[in-house]
């Protein structure tokens, strides 16, 4: 057995290191919104975002862009980032990571508007880009 490779360890596990075991147990948080009735723009860029193909294996990496308008919540940022670190060992189709990226964002803060954009790095001579927009029905 190489050094690298060892059983995958249980969130309760001494074996978890730091960084796993906060990725297992990590939520989206959120704040109040510090500008209730402004509306502006929260652009956030995720360029380190990696899934596996659920028909090969093989890893897929993107940027995820997140662009949206609060309402009475705002996402902290880290929760954020070990959310979307959370997708590094799941089988997900690049469809359904949009889409589902974008449900877990407006379940956590009920944004006014939400657009999410997974921009998958090529592989095999193919491009994908999925945007996925949400507007709250006023």
């Amino acid at each position: 057995m190489n050094n690298f490779a060892s059983e995958t360890a249980s969130p309760t596990s001494p074996e978890m290191k730091y960084g796993e075991r906060e990725i297992a147990e990590g939520q989206l948080i959120t704040f109040p919104n510090p500008r209730i009735g402004r509306r502006y723009d929260i652009s956030i860029t995720l360029p380190e975002f990696t899934c596996k193909c659920p028909f090969s294996g093989y890893p897929d990496f993107a940027t995820i862009y997140i662009t949206y308008i609060p309402d009475q919540r705002v996402v902290e940022l880290k929760a954020l980032k070990l959310y979307i670190n959370s997708y590094r060992d799941r089988y997900i189709s690049h469809e359904e990571t949009a889409n589902e990226i974008l449900d877990d964002v407006v379940a956590a803060c009920d944004p006014l508007e939400i657009t999410v954009k997974a921009d998958f790095t090529p592989r095999g001579n193919v491009h994908t880009v999925v945007e996925v927009k949400h507007q709250k029905a006023v």
